[in-house]
């Protein structure tokens, strides 16, 4: 059976980027090249940047690689499809023939069929409803097929570019977005739960590069919360190479926090608190944002008023990417991109600790820093980062 020797990578918004696309490009095309490499026994070396695609070169893969490229590449954001694609010249009677070749191992299951001609090579002698007739015409007459335009049982896909033509059956989609590396650097506070791990897919989707920051307060509580997010962290390297997390104690701050203000406002603080040690670790990191999975209205510390009380802690850009989705929305999108299978183990959460028994859901600003008179916020965040460990995901 005739093997795929090309694949046909599609990108969409990239497209738009006008004088900075070429950035875009070579970016999607260097991560590729990355995800690939990460897996395959060998890696492979030609991939090339062609007007509104990227096209790589296989050698001939076995069908195990095969399969491990197609679930790979679907999780390469930038990609919006992808295809297992022949590659002939640039004549009509090699499209004849490599249309012919595809098409006969499919004669006993595709009784109808439709060719689709996409031409960037505005010099090739054929217009793409020209090509179409032909193709099938040619097609209808060695495979025994029917012609449906609306309704086919399969599509032949034709790419006519300037120097070759692409044939494939099938566009394998993709996650779309901006392509990793393109949008700066971020730091994504991740908690073990359903809702942080969506929100820095999200961020990545966007083209951010995200590292983790995960606050935890052992002793007191056990170490299934740390192992949660290492885990979760090691599933968004799917869409991501190469991340780092960073483990924050966070029971001397609750224990100040505790003894030192009204309890009403504990969790507002806490919360307060970890964006500014957050802040702290992203500025020394380079990164740009913060990014949180609050969702408004989800639970207490998530009104309006102390959502805003919140993010007023922290100088640096504080992104929301689930703002305005409800629970099923995000534990479906968990569902898909692998990670609520982890977040729903059982874990002992760093925010579930001394919680108050009627905890403010409309706080004041001017309340709150009255408040925050009491801790010293310098030192906290300094002993922090003294105490904070690092770790390196590959």
């Amino acid at each position: 059976m005739l093997q795929p020797n090309r694949i046909i990578c599609h990108y969409g918004e990239l497209a738009l980027k006008g004088g900075n696309r070429n950035f875009f490009e070579k970016k999607l095309q260097e991560n590729i090249q990355k995800k690939l490499a990460a897996f395959l026994p060998s890696p492979i070396e030609k991939i090339r940047r062609e007007y509104g695609r990227i096209v790589i070169e296989l050698d001939f893969p076995n069908q195990k690689d095969l399969e491990k490229i197609q679930k790979n590449l679907g999780q390469v954001f930038g990609l919006v499809n992808f295809s297992m694609a022949f590659e002939c010249d640039l004549d009509l009677e090699s499209i004849k023939k490599m249309a012919v070749e595809i098409f006969e191992p499919l004669e006993n299951k595709a009784e109808t069929f439709r060719v689709s001609t996409r031409r960037s090579n505005k010099n090739f002698p054929l217009n793409s409803e020209e090509v179409n007739r032909q193709i099938g015409a040619f097609l209808v007459e060695k495979s025994g097929q029917k012609v449906s335009l609306k309704n086919p049982d399969q599509t032949l896909f034709l790419e006519i570019t300037e120097k070759k033509v692409f044939l494939y059956l099938k566009k394998i989609s993709a996650v779309g977005g901006l392509p990793v590396g393109t949008a700066g650097r971020a730091l994504a506070l991740l908690s073990g739960g359903l809702d942080s791990p969506v929100a820095a897919f999200y961020a990545l989707k966007r083209g951010l590069n995200v590292n983790f920051i995960h606050f935890h307060s052992r002793p007191h509580t056990s170490a299934a919360s740390v192992e949660k997010v290492f885990e979760l962290a090691k599933k968004l390297q799917d869409f991501q190479a190469g991340s780092k997390i960073f483990s924050v104690p966070f029971a001397q701050v609750q224990k100040q926090i505790m003894l030192n203000c009204p309890e009403s406002l504990r969790v507002i603080l806490y919360r307060r608190a970890m964006l500014k040690i957050s802040e702290a670790i992203g500025r020394k990191n380079k990164a740009g944002a913060l990014i949180t999975g609050d969702s408004l209205g989800q639970v207490a510390s998530q009104t309006l008023e102390n959502l805003s009380v919140v993010g007023e802690a922290s100088n640096l850009l504080l992104l929301r990417p689930l703002i305005t989705m409800d629970k099923e929305e995000i534990m479906q999108k968990a569902r898909q991109i692998g990670t609520y299978d982890i977040s729903i183990l059982p874990h002992d959460d760093c925010c579930t600790r001394l919680m108050p028994k009627k905890p403010e859901l409309h706080a004041r600003l001017d309340q709150v820093l009255e408040a925050e008179k009491n801790l010293d916020m310098e030192k906290i965040i300094q002993d922090s980062l003294e105490k904070l460990e690092i770790i390196e995901l590959k």
